[in-house]
Formats: C-alpha cells, sequence, structure tokens
C-alpha cells in the first residue's frame, strides 16, 4: 500500500511540474539536433515518463500534433541506433554532407525554458516601455546558426571545424576540438587551435599540412576552413533581471540573446545602462533604447563562455499617460529632456492638447502639481517619479458659425474677421426659393454662455439693408425656416371603391380626377353616381352648431368622366367612393363525402340554405352518417353582417388583419388554459365548426336549415364506428361504438380517470361539430363522438404562515364563543 502511496505521489509532483511548462508552440523539430533530443529522452526517463505522456504533456503546451509525430520518429531513430547514451559516432575522416550547423556541448536555454515557469507579469512591470519585447512568447531571441563563418570567431573547446581540401586533392575532415583545444588530422597530428580565429586556424593548418601535401604551396590544393557544429557557452546574468542565474547559450549569442532567455530587466532594472563584463572587467555599456526606438544595436557584442551580464537599478523612471501613441513607463537618462520622453512615448496623439502637459511630482515632503508648456518641452529634465498627464484638446471650436433650414448648402462654416450675415449666405450657395423671407433667427451665445434670440428680415437683408446685415461672433447659429416647416402638411385621402385607397400628398390646384387616379382607378363596384368629398370647417361655428364637415356630392356619368373629373379639391379633403346598389360578388361554397356530386357551388340567393345544395348535389348516398354532418365557416361575423359588398380594397385588409389579431388571441388564451404537466396533456382547440343536424334538416325542419356563407365547407362522413377517448384518462384511444352505451363505459374502457382528471367538466364533442358538457349528467356519446377530459386545476398548498393565520383566527373565534357563552 506504502508502495502504491509513493507512486502515486510521485506521478502528481510530475504532473505539477510539467504543468508549469511554457508555450513549445514555436519549437522545430527538424531544428533540434541529435543531442537535444537525447538530453530530452534522458530526462522524461529520469522523471519515469513514456514517450506518450512525454509527448501529451508538450501537446498541452501547444506543440503541432505534427511536429508531435516528428519528435516521436526522432526519439525511436535514436534509440535504434543505440544512442541512448550519446550521439551516433562518425568517422573524422570521411566526405561529409553538411545538413545544417548544430550545437554540441548540451542543451541552450532556448529549449529547456520550456520546461519552466515564466514570471508571472504585474501591471506595473508590464507598462515598462521595452518589458513586452523581451517577455513576448510570440518573438524568439534565438542565434541564427546557420550564419557564414564569422572570420573573427574565437574556436574552443566543444566546437567542430570542417575542413576541405580540393583540387588535386579532393579530402574533408570533420575535426572535433578536444577539451585540450586541439584538433587530430589524420597524416598530420595534434593541432593546437583553441583561442584562434577561424582564419588565424586555417593559416597554421594549411602550414603543417604542406609536408604532406606539397601541392597546397603551389596552389594545386586549396585549404578550406569553416566552422561545423558549435560549441555551447555559460553566460551569468546578475543584478535585477526577471531571472537571474547562470545559462547555456550557442556560443554565437549576444547580449540581446541573453536578455531574451532571462526575461530581460526586471521591474527595478534598467533599460540604459546594461554592462557586460570579461574578465571582471565592464568591456561593453549597452542601451537598450538605441535598439527600441531607432533598431540599431551599439554595443551588442558576440559572448563568450564565463560572461557576465549586469543590470544595475534604474536611475529614474517616470510615467505618460492620457493621449500618446504609446504611453506606459520610461526611464530618461540625465542628458534626456521632456521631449526626448515624448519622443519615446510615441509623440502626441491627434486629438491631444499639446500646448501643455501636466505633471505629478514627488517632492522631498510631499506630492505636487505643475504645467510645463510646450516652449519648455525641449528644456525641461524630467526628475524621478514624475507622472505625465496629456489631456484631451476642448470640445469646442474657436472659429465656427453654423447655418441651417432652407439654404442650398447648410452646414458648418469658418468665421473670419468681419463675416457678416449676407455673407454667410452666399457661402452657403443662396437661399432656398421656398424660405420664409419674413422673419430669420441668429441663436447667439453671450460671454456668461446664456443664449440669445437675434431677429432678422430676410427681405430687407437681401434687398441691401446694412441694419439686418449683422457681423457674426463664434458659435452663432442661424436658422432660416422654410414655408412648409411652418404649416401643417397637406394632404388628401380616399376610401371605399378604389384599387388603392389611401392618404396622398396635397398639391395646389389638385381635382378629383387626378386623386382618382392616383389611387389606381375605380374599382368595379364603384358608384359613380354620387361621390361624395368632405371638406373641413374654416369658418367660426357656434357652440350649438352641430356640423362637423362640408360635404359636397359629385355625380359622373361614366368611369371616364369620373377620371377627367375637374372638381378642384383643397387640404385636407376626404373622398368616398360608395359601392354600387345591389352590386354583388359570386359567393362559393364546397360540400364534400357522402354526396352524388361532391365539389364546389356557387351560391344563387342570399338565402340558399343547406338543404338546397344538399338536393344540387345529388343527395346523400346511402353510407352517409347525417348525424355526424358538419359545417365549416371560415369567414368572420363582421363579414357576415357586412353582406360582403362594402368590405374591398384597405376595409377588407383591415378586417382580414383584425381576424389574424383575434386568432393570435385565441392561440395565446388555449397556451395558458388547462396546460397539463403529464405526459398526456388535454388538447383544446377554438373550432370554426358550426354544429347542424343534417337528418332533421332533411326531414324538413326549417329552424336547423340556415343559410349558406361565402367560404362555407359541409362535410358528409360516411358511418363512423369508433369513439375518441383523451386527456386525463390512463389510455387514451379508439374505442368500438356501442349503442346505447353511457359516456361512464368508454371512460372504463379507457383505463378510467387519473388522478388529476376533472369529471366533472368532461365533455363530448360530436362529429358534426357540436359540444355537449356534463353539467347536467353526462351526455350522450355517438358514432365519432370524442370525449375530453381536461385536467384538474392546481390548487396552491397551504404555507405554515397560512396554517399558523388560520389556527390564530379559529383560536380568536373560540375565544369569542366562550365569552359569549359565559
Amino acid at each position: 500500500m506504502k508502495r502504491y502511496l509513493l507512486l502515486l505521489a510521485g506521478f502528481f509532483w510530475l504532473v505539477t511540474a510539467y504543468a508549469q511548462m511554457p508555450d513549445v508552440s514555436k519549437i522545430r523539430v527538424e531544428q533540434l539536433s541529435d543531442d537535444q533530443v537525447i538530453k530530452l529522452i534522458a530526462e522524461a526517463d529520469r522523471r519515469g515518463m513514456t514517450d506518450d505522456q512525454l509527448l501529451q504533456t508538450l501537446g498541452q503546451r501547444g506543440m503541432s500534433a505534427a511536429e508531435q509525430q516528428k519528435l516521436r520518429s526522432r526519439m525511436a531513430t535514436l534509440r535504434q541506433q543505440g544512442t541512448g547514451k550519446g550521439s551516433p559516432k562518425t568517422d573524422s575522416n570521411t566526405s561529409l554532407t553538411q545538413t545544417g550547423r548544430q550545437l554540441t556541448g548540451g542543451d541552450t536555454v532556448f529549449f529547456s525554458d520550456t520546461l519552466q515557469a515564466s514570471p508571472p507579469d504585474t501591471s506595473r512591470a508590464s507598462r515598462i516601455f521595452g518589458a513586452k519585447l523581451f517577455r513576448n512568447t510570440d518573438i524568439r531571441f534565438e542565434p541564427n546558426l546557420n550564419i557564414p563563418t564569422p572570420k573573427n570567431y574565437v574556436i574552443g573547446t566543444g566546437d567542430e571545424l570542417l575542413l576541405d581540401l580540393t583540387g588535386d586533392n579532393e579530402v574533408s575532415y570533420r575535426l572535433p576540438v578536444s577539451p585540450e583545444g586541439t584538433v587530430n588530422v589524420n597524416y598530420i597530428g595534434l593541432i593546437s587551435v583553441a583561442g584562434l580565429t577561424v582564419e588565424e586556424a586555417a593559416s597554421k593548418i594549411k602550414q603543417q599540412m604542406q609536408s604532406t601535401y606539397p601541392q597546397l604551396r603551389s596552389g594545386g590544393t586549396r585549404l578550406s576552413l569553416t566552422l561545423g557544429n558549435i560549441r555551447s557557452i555559460k553566460i551569468t546574468l546578475t543584478g535585477y533581471v526577471t531571472r537571474p542565474g547562470t545559462y547555456t547559450l550557442p556560443s554565437l549569442a549576444n547580449v540581446f540573446h541573453a536578455l531574451y532567455a532571462s526575461g530581460g530587466p526586471s521591474e527595478k532594472g534598467t533599460y540604459r545602462n546594461i554592462q557586460l563584463i570579461r574578465n571582471n572587467q565592464v568591456i561593453q555599456t549597452i542601451d537598450a533604447y538605441d535598439f527600441l526606438t531607432k533598431g540599431v544595436q551599439p554595443g551588442n557584442v558576440r559572448l563568450e563562455d564565463g560572461d557576465v551580464i549586469h543590470i544595475p537599478v534604474f536611475e529614474r523612471q517616470v510615467e505618460v499617460e492620457g493621449l500618446v501613441n504609446n504611453p506606459g513607463i520610461f526611464e530618461p537618462l540625465a542628458s534626456e529632456t521632456l521631449a526626448d520622453v515624448l519622443r519615446f512615448a510615441g509623440n502626441f496623439a491627434p486629438e491631444a492638447y499639446t500646448a501643455k502637459v501636466k505633471v505629478l511630482q514627488i517632492t522631498d515632503r510631499e506630492r505636487s502639481v505643475a504645467d510645463i508648456y510646450a516652449e519648455d518641452y525641449s528644456t525641461y529634465i524630467p526628475k524621478n517619479g514624475d507622472q505625465y498627464i496629456i489631456e484631451e484638446v476642448l470640445d469646442r471650436y474657436a472659429n465656427r458659425v453654423e447655418i441651417e433650414g432652407a439654404v442650398f448648402r447648410p452646414g458648418k462654416y469658418a468665421l473670419t474677421e468681419g463675416l457678416t450675415l449676407r455673407q454667410l449666405i452666399q457661402r452657403a450657395d443662396g437661399l432656398k426659393e421656398d424660405a420664409f423671407m419674413a422673419r430669420a433667427y441668429i441663436n447667439r451665445l453671450k460671454p456668461d454662455n446664456t443664449q440669445e434670440l437675434i431677429t432678422v428680415n430676410l427681405n430687407e437683408l437681401m434687398a441691401g439693408n446694412d441694419q439686418s446685415n449683422h457681423v457674426l461672433q463664434r458659435e452663432d447659429r442661424v436658422i432660416i425656416s422654410s414655408i412648409f416647416d411652418l404649416r401643417e402638411e397637406y394632404i388628401v385621402s380616399i376610401s371605399g371603391q378604389v384599387r388603392h385607397p389611401g392618404q396622398f400628398p396635397y398639391v395646389e390646384q389638385m381635382t378629383l380626377g387626378n386623386l382618382i387616379q392616383m389611387s389606381g382607378g375605380l374599382a368595379e363596384a364603384a358608384n359613380i353616381e354620387q361621390v361624395d368629398v368632405a371638406r373641413r370647417i374654416r369658418r367660426n361655428t357656434n357652440e350649438g352648431d352641430s356640423v362637423l364637415a362640408d360635404v359636397v356630392h359629385v355625380r359622373f356619368d361614366s368611369r371616364e368622366e369620373a377620371l377627367q373629373s375637374d372638381f378642384v379639391l383643397e387640404p385636407f379633403d376626404m373622398v368616398s367612393v360608395h359601392t354600387s346598389t345591389g352590386y354583388q360578388v359570386q359567393r362559393q361554397v364546397r360540400i364534400e363525402g357522402e354526396v352524388q356530386f361532391p365539389g364546389e357551388y356557387t351560391l344563387l340567393k342570399k338565402d340558399e340554405t343547406i338543404s338546397d345544395l344538399i338536393r344540387r348535389a345529388g343527395g346523400v348516398t346511402e353510407f352517409a352518417y347525417l348525424q355526424g354532418a358538419s359545417l365549416q365557416r371560415n369567414i368572420s361575423d363582421a363579414l357576415v353582417a357586412q353582406g360582403h359588398t362594402a368590405l374591398t380594397g384597405q376595409s377588407r385588409r383591415q378586417l382580414q388583419e383584425i381576424e389574424r389579431e383575434q386568432a393570435e388571441l385565441q392561440n395565446l388564451a388555449l397556451e395558458n388554459t388547462l396546460q397539463s404537466k403529464d405526459s398526456v396533456d388535454t388538447k383544446l382547440f377554438f373550432s370554426n365548426y358550426v354544429g347542424i343536424k343534417l337528418d332533421k334538416i332533411l326531414e324538413g325542419e326549417k329552424k336547423y336549415d340556415i343559410p349558406l356563407e361565402d367560404e362555407d365547407v359541409i362535410i358528409v362522413p360516411r358511418q363512423l364506428r369508433t369513439v375518441m377517448v383523451r386527456g386525463q384518462v390512463l389510455n387514451p384511444n379508439r374505442i368500438v361504438y356501442q349503442k346505447g352505451k353511457p359516456l361512464s363505459y368508454y371512460i372504463r374502457q379507457a383505463g378510467g380517470f387519473t388522478a388529476k382528471a376533472h369529471k366533472r367538466k368532461t365533455f363530448v364533442q360530436h362529429a358534426n361539430g357540436s359540444v355537449e358538457g356534463s353539467s347536467g349528467g353526462y351526455p350522450e356519446v355517438l358514432p365519432g363522438s370524442e370525449i375530453i377530459v381536461p385536467t384538474k386545476p392546481e390548487r396552491e398548498k397551504l404555507s405554515v404562515q397560512a396554517w399558523v393565520s388560520m389556527g390564530s383566527v379559529v383560536t380568536s373565534m373560540a375565544a369569542v364563543i366562550v365569552s359569549l357563552l359565559r
């Protein structure tokens, strides 16, 4: 048991360690050396991880599936070669094809840093200018290992030299530099190259090989010495560094590579005085602002093994907030001014107030506020802790005037010296024809920000009256009204028997014929013998006068005369085109089911009844179930009452809209009526069926023989033999009809009532659409009937407070009764 607990604890420790790995999505497996992959395998083996667990962990940190597959293949290949304890060996004297320079002597921080967590960024540290460069995981400051061999590169232990002889002699050597600083060349022996540049080493090797290859003296054989795989070096970063310590880097790395590997300066570290120490002496000082602001890298020299990079604390920091292009925390030198700080911050934003900058300072005793004006930007020396605030320009105009209304180009204009009202109107391309010339206004802003109105007569102004030609001031707003703005919009309307009734804009000298033509012409049912024009009363009336409008009757002999009518209309006239006397449209009904000739029929008279239609359809067949016949009425009672004659055009559309609204209200009511939460729901609907008794109608009983209406549908079914039971019963289904059986028989056949059944509200809907309730006892069941058992409404349970209240009432009543009895 203890063994399992130890294994479990080790597994959780391993998961926790790998969970801290940063993003490895930038790693490319083909760029890793065999040594790097072997070290990764060894580290995973040391931690007891399988390949699948290692790849899964790398995938969680961002490595793509394709790169995981490449890494799996590389690890499998190296294991097959038996290189689990080291890299594969090659013959140093065989001809080589260089596929890419690699790093020897240990893994670099650029891969091993994936096994450690990046420190969290505080809000202040993230605002320091330059911090994002060294802490941005989307960019990689890595040395290019495949650059041409630098001539001044100093060879050291762990490097590999590629020696090629061409010409009369053809041979290639891969020469690793031993810990003693020598290379072993076949037939030559050991040659010391450590501490030499590549150029110096090539000259020394050539001199020693001339005895074996005499053609080197004559030039018949040429020698080429280049750098193969490079060594790793140890660099130490101290001071105010984000992650201080010793780092393993490629020997081609420079200062910026080391800064990136360590996360750069910390929150207190300087970016302006980074020191490179070699052999206990400061050999270079780096100012990162040269790279951050100009892109140049003076002092960014190549590192050597044992170098120390020291980052002192900053001397001064200032903060720039507000409307600059790059707000943040900056580190000016003692010789730099506020103008330099603003340059570091990307200068002012377009909407910034540039005349002065507000600075919050820290003195020896307290805080203070000061203003720095634009002429002092280049001389003001920032102090440590200064906080500069760049504000926004005022939301106002120094030279704006505005004109609106009846001019051709209303809008804002520049106020020039001595600009007058007449000149502003000319700049706006003049007055429109509908301008109200009697009066215009100048809305002026007074010195105390209150407003005043100055009245101007445009007739006098445009006639050259200088007294009306006011000199404009800043923020003046000139308002010139249109004559149409000063009166109610003129309209006329037409209703009744026209194709497109409605309202139309009124124009002067508009005639009745124009309005009829604009409405699409007269409808077929139009009565041209009397067209009414209702006109507004514009005279003064007495209080007892009940007249609401003047009506003018217009008569036409033909439709063409109506279209050519020259009767002049006035604003707000209302034209009514009535329906011709006796005009009727055809009405159609349909009969379906067990009749001799089912189909659609046109009604011959207004009072045509059901029996008349049955006779026209040839009577019913021998299979007709008369008691189940039904009448479906699809039109509203309002349309029936109107007699189908007056409802045309807009009136019919309005009625249809009302019917749709009523249908929506009915649907809404149904959603809130008798909703059951059980699996068996009682579904009710508003029926458009009219319960008729066709058997009694055919027997000649007139009181049941009702007149038909447009779109009525009569359905005569065949003999029905079942009864449907649904709602709150245990087994809703269809049951074979048994003559004389009561409703309770069919309820029993459906399993009986459920616990939530509202028994007293059970009702029967017959096949003809009529409905009978059970208030006076259960109704008779006929063939085709449908028995519906609704849900009992839920009763709200009494709460504890309600019971307490009832108890108090009962106690009080008992006390009263006892006192009365005494």
